[in-house]
């Protein structure tokens, strides 16, 4: 497997553009733009016909893989015929606009690209309109504002767009774009004329799909006659009927339901399956078995993709049997997983109450505009609010125990900034995008299930603030030797220095503020 310094050869190819981009065959469509916002008939399902059975009762959130498992649907949520008519699929405006998401260009994500195949070379574009995308697509693009492809996206789409389509297997940073890259390929690869699902998209938990579901939704807006399905939890269909949507987006156990068990739609049909968040998919054992179930299912040519910011070793290495025909493998450096843009700290505290005692130091020397806390258990959280909300702070708790009803008004009043803390599980570590966090505490640093550092949900818990190139703290705080040696562990891993900070000298405190 070749191995190439992209960054180099991205400069040495800017001369040979242009014609490098005429060789690629890139799908070209003949559908006619709309100038009117056509809106999916397949929507999300209310809070309501959610129950909070559905939710991990009891236990610890102390690792991601436990906090997915609250997506991991089973096939009692999934089908009644005794609520919608035939074919119908519940709508719920409230819920759809429970994430509010923004692509953005970012120019400075080091990609190293191993391909499987040195006679299949990547080329790099500087714009959209040299991919040839469809002209609603690019409309769409330019309605968000978006008008240069990001670092992953000029990397990535040449190679996914171009026929015969390839596999890949790529990481970037959050908030790079890599949500765009894969869904401009699925709307690229989509004809509106045939009435059945043609494109599938996988993440591990409700909100994340509800996010790229809207991604796809601003960027389809002038696609005639699209429609976008959600395959959620709550979300039912009649037995025996078909999806006539375009595009899946959903959660494992639902989507294994519909395609496996009651025959909704034919994984023979799919043109192009996108894991998002792959790695959690991979490692967590629920959504893994389900995910290869409906791999499995789908025909040898279809086009497969990975995405995530972070792969460990065991992950990338298992996603390299899976993914078949040679997949192009893009990764980030080590060095570039950790984000620049995000200062990172740490206090020595004694025990719980002086974590919190530190953190009111902290919220009463600096401005903050608005921060998310997060907790290894659901006492600890509560336990936390509770203190924050006595010492005057708009507290909000967001953790697996609530139903999705109470987890959506919960997001909803943060992301309205009626209250200017989220204390949370790792149930909101990755997905969940609000630009105005400009603080992230570790009260608690994240472990894996078998008690050693987690590295990934680190990157992703402190990549809830520095959204959209903006500057961002993260705080970490450190209450005895195992933490301390967690820290260590974190800090050597990304080679990023992560530096003490003394919670009781205001002085101190202000400057991190500037």
């Amino acid at each position: 497997m070749a191995e190439l310094d992209w960054g180099a050869a991205v400069d040495q190819q800017e001369v040979s553009l242009v014609s490098q981009v005429k060789n690629l065959d890139i799908q070209k469509s003949d559908s006619k733009a709309s100038t009117v916002p056509t809106q999916p008939t397949e929507a999300v399902n209310t809070a309501n016909n959610a129950t909070s059975s559905n939710a991990t009762s009891g236990g610890s959130d102390s690792s991601i893989s436990n906090s997915s498992a609250l997506d991991n649907n089973n096939s009692s949520d999934t089908q009644d015929t005794s609520k919608h008519k035939p074919g119908e699929v519940a709508k719920d405006d409230q819920l759809r606009k429970l994430v509010q998401s923004k692509l953005i260009t970012s120019a400075h994500a080091d990609l190293e690209i191993l391909q499987a195949d040195p006679n299949s070379p990547l080329f790099s574009v500087k714009s959209f309109e040299a991919l040839n995308l469809k002209k609603e697509l690019l409309q769409g693009l330019y309605d968000m504002k978006f008008n240069a492809p990001s670092k992953i996206q000029e990397t990535a789409l040449p190679s996914l767009l171009a026929d015969p389509p390839v596999n890949m297997i790529a990481q970037s940073q959050s908030g790079t774009g890599k949500t765009a890259a894969f869904v401009l390929t699925m709307l690229s690869r989509v004809d509106t004329n045939k009435l059945y699902p043609q494109c599938l998209c996988l993440a591990p938990t409700y909100e994340l799909a509800l996010q790229i579901g809207q991604n796809i939704e601003q960027m389809s807006k002038h696609m005639t006659n699209f429609k976008l399905v959600y395959a959620v939890r709550g979300e039912r269909i009649a037995r025996g009927q078909k999806v006539q949507g375009h595009i899946i987006i959903g959660t494992p156990g639902t989507v294994a339901d519909w395609s496996l068990k009651f025959k909704n739609f034919d994984l023979k049909k799919i043109d192009v399956f996108c894991l998002d968040e792959a790695d959690v998919m991979i490692a967590t054992q629920g959504h893994q078995d389900q995910s290869i179930r409906i791999q499995r299912g789908l025909r040898k040519d279809c086009q497969m993709l990975l995405f995530s910011a972070t792969y460990d070793d065991d992950v990338m290495r298992f996603a390299q049997a899976v993914i078949p025909n040679n997949p192009v493998i893009i990764k980030l450096r080590r060095e570039e997983q950790s984000l620049d843009n995000i200062k990172q700290y740490y206090i020595e505290c004694k025990d719980k109450e002086s974590k919190f005692q530190a953190l009111s130091n902290i919220y009463g020397s600096i401005s903050i505009g608005q921060s998310m806390i997060f907790c290894a258990t659901r006492n600890t959280a509560h336990w936390l609010s509770e203190q924050m909300t006595k010492d005057g702070h708009a507290v909000g708790l967001l953790s697996g125990d609530l139903d999705i009803a109470q987890r959506a008004a919960i997001i909803n009043r943060f992301r309205e900034g009626k209250e200017k803390v989220l204390i949370t599980t790792n149930v909101t570590a990755r997905g969940i995008d609000v630009e105005q966090v400009t603080v992230v505490v570790n009260f608690d640093l994240p472990l894996t299930a078998d008690m050693k550092p987690d590295n990934e949900t680190y990157l992703h818990r402190i990549g809830r603030t520095g959204r959209f190139g903006k500057s961002g703290i993260a705080l970490n705080l450190i209450d005895n030797s195992r933490s301390y040696s967690t820290l260590r562990a974190i800090e050597k891993f990304f080679g990023r220095r992560i530096i003490k900070l003394d919670a009781e000298d205001i002085d101190e405190i202000e400057k991190i503020g500037t």
